[in-house]
Parts: C-alpha cells; structure tokens; sequence
C-alpha cells in the first residue's frame, strides 16, 4: 500500500509553455464568471522558488526568458491546481460502502475504520497513499477531517510537509454519540488540538482547522472548547459538517432545543466567519442563508457524497443569490471519488435535476478559484496570477478513445472543457505540480 511520490528535482527558476485555463478575478455572482475566463492558446508560465515570476503569451514571455529551459507541453492544457475543500483522510479505504444513509452509514463503516488511526504507522501508511490519491487526480489542495486520534493528524501533516504542499486539516473533536475508543473528552479535546495548532498551523504552507464532526457529537461544553481556540487563534479555520440529512436535521433540533436551527448551533459557539467551512448544507431554511451571508462562512458542495448516500440536492442558486462562497468537495469516503473532474461531472447532474445548466465554465471556476476563495486562500491560490503559489495540473483532453473522438468533434474551449469534466477521470492528469515541483507523472508507458 505503500506509495511513493514522484517528486522530480526542479531548478529554482523553471517555465512551462502550455494552452492555459483560469479565471483572473473572484466574482460574486455565476454570471460574471464568463468575463472573467482567460484562455492563452499558446503561454508561458514561469516559475521562481515555488511562485509565479510570469504570465502570459508565448510570443512575449520568450523574448524575456531567451535562455531559460522550457518544459513544453504542446498538447495538454494547464488548469490551476484542484482544490478539495471537504474530505476525510481516515475514510479512504472504506471508499463505496454499501446501501446505507449517514446516520447507519457512520456506525457500520466510518466509526470501525476511524479506530484503527489510534496507530501512528497505521495513520502514517493511509497519509502517504491519501495525498499520492490527492496528487495523481489533480488536486493540491485539501481541508481535511483527521480521525479523533492527534496522531492522525500528525501523520498526515508529516507527509504534506515533505512535499510542501499546501493542506489543512484537524483532529475531529467527538465527545458523545460515538464508540467509547473514538471519543475524547472536552479537556483531551481542548489539549490536542491546541498542541497541533502550535505546532502545525502556519508551518510551511501547512493549517490547521478546528474540527468538531457535527453537532450531534459534541456537548455543549465541548463546542464551548472549539469556541475557545477559535478566539484564541483567530487565524485558524474551522470545518464541520451541516444539514447534510433530513434525519441528523431533527437529530439537531431534539438535542440543541435552545437554537432556532441547526446552523445556530454552531453560531452561538462563535463557529461562523471567515474560514469556517461547512460540509453540505443542502437543507438550509432562509434565516441560515443569511447567517452564512453575514458572517462570511463558507459551504462545500460534496454532490458524489450527496447522491451516494442518498442525502439531497445542494441549491447552489441559493448560495449565489445569498453571496456565500462555495468550493467543491469530494467527501471520500461518502463521496466515490477521489476525483474533481467526476464531482463536476455529479455537480452538473445535481444541478440538471433542479432545472440549472451548470456550465463549464462555472465548474471549473468552483474548484480553483471559487474554492480558493471560498478558503480565503484567493491570495495565494487559484489562478496565474503574479506572486502566487505555483500549484498547477497538466490536462491531457484525450486519454481514451472515446475522448479523443468527442475532443475532435468539439469547437470551442467551452465545448472542449465540458467534454472534459464529463468523460474525465485520473487518466486526464497528465501531470501535477506542487509549489513548481512535479509530484506526479502519469504512467505512459
């Protein structure tokens, strides 16, 4: 099970020619998106220890780099790296767990695998083969949920911090509603995640999110105890799941009667804001619409693992209309992907399903961009933009057959991309590169 990154050596100031896809500025409604969309046929992105020096066409950039070697990839398209805003390391190898919705779902499946993460070689093995997954599907960025073990995330951030990665992830705090050998206590829970803080956040390109499962599974004394580390480290994120299930909803309202819903729950405990990340979101009423708003939190749209377990459709209009960000997650193990062109391919079906066409354009936009926004990481992520951390993924359009018959009957970019996102898979990643440095390779031989 072991994998191996494929960290190749990069000299400290390198080039890439390439067609390149992304979008140059943030945008606060789906309409603007089109504007924003930049497509250079022909382009040259260069590359100093780890950020972009330059951008733009061929025709200009060689003239200012005659001597720099260039890596060329004439056929594929350059993307901005993919980025996974709602994901469970521990739950990788229970991938497409069978017939159960979420409640069942976590007692059957998730809760027995998370057990064996109390064993740091254990959680340290699943790291390794988890972030070669993340990296051999195109995605370089990642909010993660750990297991309930700090070990867990210890391991994970080890492995990220040997490829330099940019990652985010938490020890899930669960002092109730689960099995004995995965609850903490209110203090242990405090204790643990207040040593990763210190430890991991800011470390790199490594953070750290505060990280109660959901409110079912933690007291009032500890979401208390996430309040304190949220205020006294105001920088950190925090992520947690929200209405992802009719039945966990009035599970919500039976435990926390006080609060007028279930996003107030987690409001009350001063858990909203800037860098909070809630999972799904698909049963929302008016008045958490607003809260989200208001407060700047943020929504994972997770449709493989919406669909899958049987949980709803996400009102992606909704989150327009109300100004909340939102970013794609792929929510292995609920979700069946590790793979951000099938959640696109699910999104857009999600989408179909409530009389909206999500376009190709849009698509992309939410899993670069609009999630590095999303993660207030939009200053350091998800475009081309000059001073940016070079994470990027190499596209090859035709990696089957049947692509290569659908790219050639395809006219336009948009044409072109949306064939991608339906037909495409692992095989599409040509290659991915983490702050300039090639982590994977696709094996063509």
């Amino acid at each position: 099970m072991s994998a191996q990154f494929e960290t190749i050596d990069t000299p400290s100031l390198c080039a890439i020619r390439a067609s390149f896809l992304d979008f140059k500025q943030v945008v606060g409604q789906a309409s603007d998106i089109v504007s924003q969309f930049r497509f250079i046929q022909d382009g040259l992105l260069v590359i100093q220890q780890g950020r972009i020096l330059w951008f733009g066409e061929w025709q200009q950039g060689q003239h200012l780099y005659p001597d720099l070697a260039v890596t060329h990839y004439p056929d594929q398209w350059i993307v901005p790296g993919f980025i996974d805003t709602h994901i469970h390391y521990p739950q990788t190898e229970m991938i497409a767990a069978y017939g159960e919705q979420l409640l069942s779902w976590l007692e059957k499946y998730t809760f027995p695998v998370e057990m064996q993460f109390a064993d740091k070689q254990y959680a340290s093995e699943i790291s390794r083969f988890f972030i070669q997954q993340l990296f051999s599907n195109g995605t370089t960025t990642a909010l993660v949920f750990g297991s309930a073990h700090p070990q867990s995330v210890d391991a994970l951030f080890e492995v990220a911090e040997e490829v330099n990665m940019r990652l985010i992830a938490g020890k899930v705090m669960m002092d109730r509603h689960a099995p004995a050998e995965l609850c903490d206590t209110v203090e242990s829970s405090y204790t643990d995640s207040k040593r990763l803080i210190e430890k991991w956040h800011g470390k790199g390109r490594l953070l750290y999110a505060i990280t109660p499962r959901f409110a079912p599974t933690s007291t009032p004394e500890q979401l208390q105890a996430a309040q304190r580390l949220r205020e006294e480290f105001p920088d950190v994120y925090v992520q947690t799941h929200l209405s992802e299930n009719q039945a966990e909803i009035e599970w919500v309202k039976q435990l926390f009667p006080e609060r007028k819903n279930y996003l107030d729950v987690y409001h009350h405990y001063g858990l909203t804001g800037e860098r909070s990340v809630f999972a799904h979101g698909i049963h929302l009423c008016e008045d958490e619409w607003q809260c989200l708003s208001e407060t700047q939190s943020s929504i994972a749209f997770c449709p493989t693992s919406n669909l899958f377990i049987g949980s709803g459709l996400f009102k992606l209009t909704e989150a327009w209309k109300h100004q909340v960000s939102v970013g794609m997650g792929t929510d292995v193990g609920g979700g069946t992907s590790f793979n951000i062109l099938q959640t696109l391919n699910e999104a857009y079906k999600v989408m179909q399903l409530q009389g909206y066409s999500l376009s190709a354009c849009e698509a992309l936009y939410l899993a670069t961009l609009g999630a590095a926004h999303a993660l207030k990481l939009d200053d350091k992520l998800g475009n081309f933009a000059i001073g940016k951390e070079a994470d990027f993924v190499v596209l090859d359009l035709e990696a089957t057959p049947l692509q290569r018959l659908r790219q050639q009957h395809s006219g336009t970019v948009d044409e072109k991309l949306f064939a991608l996102i339906m037909l495409g898979d692992d095989r599409n990643i040509y290659c991915t590169y983490v702050n300039g440095v090639l982590v994977h390779q696709r094996d063509t031989r």
